[in-house]
């Protein structure tokens, strides 16, 4: 477990305070969350607080906290204004194949994070990417496993097997979470659970939202499945850049091997999640289809904002944290 992260605003302040508390307490009404920048540093906090509760939980917070039904309609509005944000940032669509299909094609030249680290990066830079999806990684594959009970026949069965290599194939050490805390070990970094989380802005902390919000509602299954669909259909090209730009900034084996793990099994997963689970699915409920679209566009929509971000950041040569890490930078190994 970990401590309540520092409030960066009213709704978070009140979300904090409130679970500083014992229930039975009044929670924060929902009317606070009305108007609130659904991009901004206080409601992504908030909700990642709330959320939390459903996962680890925080140190001295009371575990019935989390199905509190005043927390409970604080978050739903919340979530309210951070889906209406993602929709009207996305456009709608029922065309799965193609939009899948677009994930695969490239620009050239490249200009993203992974092309910046591979070809120019430096070893602060890297550090703060990892410090950024530190936030994601130790606990990437967790929220994927609450739409399970919601599939049915080849498509669950196809998704527990890609959850299954993402959970080690039954081995603790092999985790993908524990492979990237152990990059993190390499890279000189904390592994602890949201140990970044104070330094973190908003735009990574989104990204972690929006996976917990379409894992805990079982109307938003088919997002759920096209944002996994979207995430390991992009890694493996980008896992394979930061290898290479590990490899030439002498990083150390640990920081590697994270990346070329994923190059090989998220290629292999691709194709299991387009043909085996979205194929499965939609052909048992069609009407779905809008809605995987929309998980691939919400996920590619938020990449892109925290891709702005890191870029942006670099290139005035500033840190693209809240603040800079507070650890001794260390040399990378030869």
């Amino acid at each position: 477990m970990t401590s309540l992260p520092e409030p960066r605003g009213p709704l978070s302040a009140a979300v904090t305070a409130t679970l500083r508390r014992e229930p039975p307490a009044p929670a924060p009404p929902p009317e606070l969350a009305h108007d609130c920048d659904p991009w901004g540093q206080d409601l992504a906090i908030a909700l990642h607080t709330c959320y939390e509760l459903h996962y680890r939980g925080f140190d001295d917070v009371s575990p019935e906290w989390e199905w509190d039904p005043g927390l409970l309609a604080l978050r739903g509005e919340l979530e309210r204004v951070f889906l209406h944000a993602l929709r009207a940032g996305t456009d709608a669509s029922d065309d799965v194949t193609g939009v899948l299909d677009e994930l695969l094609v490239e620009p050239v030249p490249g200009n993203g994070v992974s092309h910046h680290l591979r070809d120019r990066g430096q070893w602060w830079q890297v550090r703060e990417y990892f410090a950024h999806r530190s936030i994601y990684h130790l606990k990437e594959a967790d929220p994927h496993a609450w739409v399970i009970p919601r599939l049915q026949g080849q498509a669950k069965a196809s998704l527990v097997a890609v959850e299954f290599d993402e959970f080690g194939g039954g081995r603790g050490e092999r985790v993908h979470a524990q492979l990237f805390a152990d990059l993190l070990t390499g890279a000189g970094l904390s592994a602890d659970h949201l140990h970044y989380l104070d330094v973190v802005p908003a735009p990574q902390i989104a990204i972690v939202n929006l996976m917990s919000l379409l894992g805990l509602h079982r109307g938003l299954r088919g997002a759920l499945v096209g944002h996994f669909a979207a995430a390991e259909i992009s890694t493996a090209p980008s896992a394979q850049r930061l290898a290479e730009a590990l490899d030439r900034l002498g990083a150390a084996p640990e920081c590697v091997h994270f990346f070329t793990e994923h190059v090989e099994a998220d290629a292999v997963h691709e194709q299991v999640m387009r043909r085996d689970v979205i194929g499965d699915l939609l052909d048992r409920e069609p009407r779905l289809a809008e809605d995987v679209v929309f998980g691939v566009r919400a996920t590619e929509l938020l990449e892109g904002r925290l891709a702005d971000h890191l870029l942006s950041a670099w290139g005035r040569d500033e840190t693209s944290l809240l603040r800079p890490l507070d650890v001794p930078e260390p040399a990378a190994t030869s």
